[in-house]
């Protein structure tokens, strides 16, 4: 049985370690606010660009966007995976990487071939270590998500799909449901599907300038690139709930082993003290 000097090095140890994980949850809990409220502000840009784009890619029928036709046959597509730059948050980076993974083996079993580009230090260092073939990767965005960072390893992509190289684009992430719940999954970019720009109510008339094509073009960037970045921003905000729920599991946990530690410490005492007293009174009677 370890002596009492031990278990109370044991209990201060333990205890440390739930300070830390306490003062981790508060400042979680300080992020998640701030990045449920920039998740939220988000979402009625990407819905009106959402409209927008529907319209539009009605209302002319003379020309159609490359991210607004389908290829025949599908050789080749691209994957932008969305992870944190930082751990201890549950399974929430565990779990897409899975659904990701589990998609890889299907496409590679099809005989598809993946160009992956990487939003997040975890996912990278993930891809790296399967071997996959990593096109393009950003990480150290911090707290709140800025698109410029995020264009140049999104367009590499983009450029490729337009260019032919690839012929779908899909995004892995985390959407945030509530504080206690965050669902993985991956959803197709582009080519953009009917139903994902949703049904127009009316019909919009359009007056271009400089010109349609330039017009439409420059439109549907900005949709995938919204959808991107709200991608993000989502993944960010179930980042810090993860992380919250998952240093309150910690800090319980540790009050739990604290206890047991006391316990212990207490049964370990007292041993020793009956241990003495026997000695005493054996000493005395032998006497």
């Amino acid at each position: 049985m370890a002596s009492g000097k031990e278990i109370r090095n044991k209990i201060k140890s333990v205890q440390n370690t739930q300070k830390i994980t306490r003062a981790m949850e508060m400042v979680a809990a300080s992020k998640m606010r701030k990045a449920q409220d920039r998740m939220k502000a988000a979402r009625p840009y990407g819905e009106k660009i959402r409209r927008v784009a529907a319209h539009i890619a009605a209302a002319y029928e003379d020309y159609s966007h490359p991210f607004l036709t389908a290829r025949e046959s599908v050789k080749r597509v691209g994957l932008i995976v969305v992870t944190s730059d930082k751990g201890l948050c549950g399974g929430l980076n565990s779990n897409v990487l899975r659904a990701t993974l589990l998609k890889l083996k299907e496409w590679e079993s099809a005989g598809v071939q993946v160009d992956i580009t990487c939003i997040g230090s975890k996912g990278f260092g993930f891809m790296q270590r399967t071997g996959a073939r990593v096109v393009s990767h950003v990480s150290g965005l911090g707290d709140t998500p800025h698109l410029e960072k995020m264009i140049g390893p999104v367009k590499v992509q983009l450029d490729a799909y337009i260019e032919g190289k690839i012929d779908a684009l899909y995004i892995a992430s985390t959407k945030f449901v509530n504080t206690m719940k965050q669902e993985p999954g991956i959803e197709q970019l582009v080519p953009v599907k009917g139903e994902d720009l949703g049904e127009r109510d009316y019909l919009w008339d359009y007056i271009y300038e400089p010109d349609a094509k330039t017009v439409i073009d420059q439109l549907m960037i900005r949709y995938v690139e919204a959808l991107i970045y709200q991608s993000v921003a989502e993944n960010m905000a179930s980042e810090q709930s993860a992380r919250m729920v998952a240093m309150k599991a910690a800090s319980d946990n540790a009050g739990s082993v604290i206890d047991e530690l006391k316990l212990v410490y207490n049964k370990t005492r007292q041993a020793a003290i009956t241990k003495e007293l026997s000695e005493i009174v054996g000493g005395a009677a032998a006497v």
